[in-house]
């Protein structure tokens, strides 16, 4: 946590600095609005995706350089579709074309906002791509992963797609997207889906193990199996739990609200800790990987909107002793953390 604390946070930062120059730069004010409240609320995005550049060794910086791009792209088209002037399906599909592009050197970039009323953004979401490809291009051994990058990038896509079109169609759409993978996942519920692909982690992760120079088709496989479903799941469940309150005010769709009660909710969040757990162990650095588990269950946890939500002490003592001894480290870390920095989301 002190090398965390000391050098990546701050290069991440570093980081974001350039992206929101660019961002102010944006001539069409509803974009540049969006763009800068993405940066602006979901920083830990980065920061929390940014550990995994320990993997990349040498090439850390770089790692972070790609992470810090990837997530604003996610996060900024989040908020576009989630505020959004449109509700077109087709729309939707455009804007995360750049998602597919920045995972695919190769690719040219594209006029992703070919669907919507605000298109001049003064380039910044192709710069966001460039700089993905710039850093995937010059990976040795990025073939080898691209095929898993490229399948839960477009996983992650299609949730957007879905989840953020009219009300009405969206529980239907999740559904039906659901049946098409429930042969693969039959002990998944299609919130529980939903949720597993909605997190960017895996990506990280094989991006990272790539530029560290250690990438093999078995550990592309072994990461991709790892991470999706459960390690996801768990990571975006917790996300949910704790906007609960939030999306519920403003009409948002939350995973958690299907749950049919909330020992039922505990129990699944359970089991995704436990299958995290066992799969995790498969991979090299299990001890990173568990640091990850168990901070992404702890850090949730200790977030300040947790201690407005029903049961909540219930809740956050029975997931912190079901993850381990580092869980309520990250837990208590989080919470000085945020005493440190006031007005400051983890």
């Amino acid at each position: 946590m002190y090398q965390v604390y000391k050098n990546i946070f701050p290069a991440v930062h570093q980081e974001l600095e350039r992206w929101i120059e660019l961002a102010k730069a944006i001539p069409d004010e509803e974009l540049r609005t969006q763009a800068l409240a993405s940066i602006e609320e979901k920083t830990f995005h980065c920061e929390g995706g940014a550990i995994y550049s320990v993997l990349a060794g040498n090439e850390a910086r770089e790692a972070i350089r790609f992470i810090v791009a990837y997530q604003t792209i996610s996060d900024y088209l989040d908020n576009l579709c989630d505020r959004s002037t449109s509700m077109d399906p087709e729309d939707f599909r455009m804007l995360h074309q750049s998602m597919t592009d920045a995972l695919t050197p190769t690719n040219e970039t594209k006029d992703y906002y070919r669907y919507r009323e605000e298109k001049n953004d003064g380039g910044y979401l192709h710069q966001l791509v460039k700089t993905c490809q710039d850093v995937l291009g010059k990976a040795e051994g990025y073939e080898m992963v691209g095929d898993y990058t490229l399948k839960l990038g477009s996983l992650y896509s299609d949730l957007q797609v879905h989840k953020h079109v009219i009300e009405e169609e969206r529980i239907p759409r999740l559904q039906q997207w659901f049946e098409m993978h429930r042969k693969e996942w039959p002990e998944l519920k299609w919130y529980e889906f939903s949720a597993c692909t909605g997190s960017t982690l895996g990506i990280f992760c094989l991006v990272s193990y790539t530029l560290g120079g250690r990438i093999d088709h078995s550990l592309a496989a072994q990461v991709e199996r790892s991470y999706f479903p459960f390690m996801q799941g768990l990571h975006i469940l917790l996300d949910y739990y704790i906007d609960q309150d939030e999306d519920e005010l403003e009409g948002d769709l939350n995973f958690c609200a299907y749950y049919e009660h909330e020992d039922q909710m505990k129990k699944r969040f359970k089991y995704f800790v436990e299958r995290t757990h066992h799969e995790i162990k498969k991979l090299p650095d299990p001890a990173f990987h568990q640091m990850i588990h168990e901070g992404l269950v702890g850090m949730y946890l200790a977030d300040r909107k947790v201690g407005k939500l029903q049961n909540a002490k219930s809740f956050v003592k029975d997931m912190l002793k079901s993850s381990g001894k580092k869980a309520t480290f990250f837990y208590y870390n989080t919470k000085i953390y945020h005493r440190l920095k006031p007005g400051r989301e983890l």
